[in-house]
């Protein structure tokens, strides 16, 4: 046999092997980057009308690809909400709605949290061979029935690697911020064991003194009792900053209690590491900072930085994180199969200031904010997308969308076509390809708790978006745009007002809602109410929670078995052997060793 040429067989093999690599790349599934920051207003952002703050790290993903107008938290709040993200459903759905006074997970020494029997776009990826990645807030619980079951851990929940704060930032980790979990009931039960303290020293003084005999019996018993009053209010909450506030990297506690000024640093450089060391296969990165949530960080690249404070610092670091996971992502050649995602879990925490000055978001010209309800400035956030090559660049989409997208989205274009449970979100890439104009959110349902608060109809072949309020939050004092009292507005009873009719607006005339409709300025006044009423007993009949509420009637599941709420006081408060810990229980300490990060 006579042997080919050198040169047209070289050529052959460039041309063979160029195919192979074409192919490979082509056939390669896209890499997700969903970025979320915690308690962040739609106002404090310069694409969404911000002037004063600095954000171009964010404008630029925002001119690169495509920006959501009319983006939707599913709550107010961080639990409820952050469990409709990640499962594409309403947190009724899973058990996390609440009833009463609490409405998020206060201890991680609790029992409740994201139900092992739900299903997170996490857990659906990786079942589709991502490596999939969680750097930041969890919010969603850690344990069941006993320390170290991780029932409803990340690593349980479809992500492979964990590294992050399981719970929150809250004030108590900070010494000198103050206290934000159940402060109320911390302030009674101390006054309680100091008036029972003051007792008890009296009774013992009378005694000593002679002027009444009192039986040593009593005595022991009282002291028992105030002992015990003691260890009620002091155990749990004045060691709230060993218990809640930790760092772990997947199922091992490896910071107690966390140093909280590096944490930002430290966030980031996990998140860089997850995508340097996925490049090659594809991933999913979930980047849950723990900014802007109170306590404000106070890192000192970016102190005095801003016009707006610390709030201001703290949003400008953003940015820049924003920037460097962008970066980061460019430079290793990703970006043409990469899917970023920018936005907030709710809107801002407008009533949330001290001596030093503002400490909450700025949710533009919409009214309300963080546990408000169904009030825009508490559920419209940003949403921003950038894919280049893939999405148009500049486009911006008017249409309501929901945080709940992301789910059926990351599934189709993981390509999982498996059956799955009820959803409520919906695919947003026809919208945002352009190839859609009109989004398959005809109707929205908006929960304050457990309660269904308002309701959104955007009403087929008109641009209108009416928005219906059965009940809204007390603010206190009325109008001031906050629940003083609490910080946390609450959804029952006499901490809301019931609208009969209920409270109508026109979004698309009226986005701030200042103007209520009323039958004389609006034709179809009649129509929306009915409308809407249909809809929602529609949207009933799917719940398979044991209840649902408007506020003023219980609407009992007929059909199918419960979801148990993960609210309850039972599931919430902190139980010992529930505890994360380092070390032995209680002596629990340990600083996280940075220096092979």
């Amino acid at each position: 046999m006579r042997p080919l040429p050198l040169a047209p067989l070289l050529l052959s093999l460039l041309l063979t092997a160029g195919s192979d690599v074409t192919g490979a790349e082509g056939d390669r599934m896209p890499n997700f980057v969903l970025m979320m920051v915690d308690d962040m207003g739609i106002g404090d952002v310069g694409c969404y009308g911000n002037d004063t703050i600095r954000t171009p790290n964010i404008d630029r993903l925002a001119s690169e690809g495509v920006k959501l107008s009319q983006h939707i938290a599913a709550a107010p709040l961080c639990t409820p909400s952050r469990a409709a993200f990640m499962t594409g459903r309403y947190a009724l759905r899973s058990g996390l709605g609440s009833t009463g006074h609490v409405q998020v997970l206060l201890f991680l020494g609790g029992s409740g949290g994201l139900p092992p029997s739900e299903t997170t776009f996490a857990k659906r990826l990786q079942q589709q061979g991502y490596t999939t990645g969680l750097v930041g807030k969890w919010h969603l619980g850690v344990n069941c029935e006993r320390r170290g079951d991780h029932c409803h851990h990340p690593n349980q929940h479809g992500f492979s690697y964990f590294y992050g704060l399981p719970f929150t930032l809250f004030n108590d980790c900070v010494p000198g911020e103050g206290r934000d979990v159940l402060a109320d009931l911390q302030n009674t039960l101390q006054n309680l064991s100091l008036i029972l303290g003051l007792g008890l020293a009296t009774l013992v003084c009378v005694h000593v003194c002679g002027l009444l005999e009192v039986s040593l019996r009593l005595l022991a018993a009282l002291i028992c009792v105030n002992l015990l009053a003691f260890a009620v209010w002091f155990v749990p909450f004045e060691f709230l900053v060993t218990w809640n506030c930790i760092i772990m990297r997947n199922q091992e506690v490896i910071e107690q209690p966390m140093t909280v000024e590096t944490l930002p640093q430290r966030l980031l450089g996990e998140a860089q590491s997850f995508i340097k060391r996925n490049a090659d296969r594809p991933f999913l990165l979930f980047l849950s900072l723990a900014h802007i949530h109170t306590p404000l960080f106070t890192t000192p690249a970016f102190a005095g930085r801003s016009r707006h404070g610390r709030y201001g610092d703290n949003m400008e670091e953003v940015d820049w994180i924003i920037g460097k996971v962008t970066e980061t992502v460019d430079s290793l050649g990703l970006a043409s199969n990469t899917l970023m995602y920018f936005t907030s879990d709710h809107g801002g925490h407008i009533e949330d200031a001290d001596a030093r000055g503002q400490k909450g978001g700025w949710n533009g010209i919409y009214k309300g904010g963080k546990a408000m309800g169904g009030w825009e400035g508490g559920i419209r956030v940003p949403g921003i997308f950038r894919w280049p090559g893939r999405l148009p660049a500049g486009r911006v989409v008017d249409e309501p969308t929901s945080l709940m997208d992301l789910y059926p989205t990351l599934k189709y274009l993981a390509q999982d076509t498996q059956p799955d449970r009820l959803l409520d979100g919906y695919n947003l890439m026809p919208l945002l390809e352009g190839r859609a104009e009109r989004s398959e959110h005809e109707f929205m349902f908006h929960y304050c708790g457990v309660y269904l608060n308002a309701v959104r109809w955007h009403p087929p072949g008109s641009d209108s978006i009416f928005k219906v309020h059965f009940f809204t939050p007390n603010f206190s004092p009325p109008g001031a745009g906050g629940c003083y009292d609490t910080k946390v507005c609450l959804c029952h009873g006499d901490h809301v007002t019931h609208h009969n009719p209920p409270l109508l607006y026109d979004l698309l005339h009226d986005p701030s809602e200042s103007r209520p409709l009323t039958p004389d300025t609006e034709p179809r006044f009649a129509e929306i109410l009915e409308q809407t009423a249909v809809a929602v007993e529609r949207h009933r009949s799917t719940i398979t929670n044991k209840q649902v509420s408007d506020g003023t009637h219980t609407h009992g599941d007929t059909h199918t078995h419960a979801v148990p709420s993960q609210m309850t006081w039972e599931k919430i408060l902190w139980r010992p052997w529930l505890q994360p810990c380092c070390g032995t229980f209680p002596f629990c300490g340990c600083k996280e060793d940075t220096a092979h990060t």
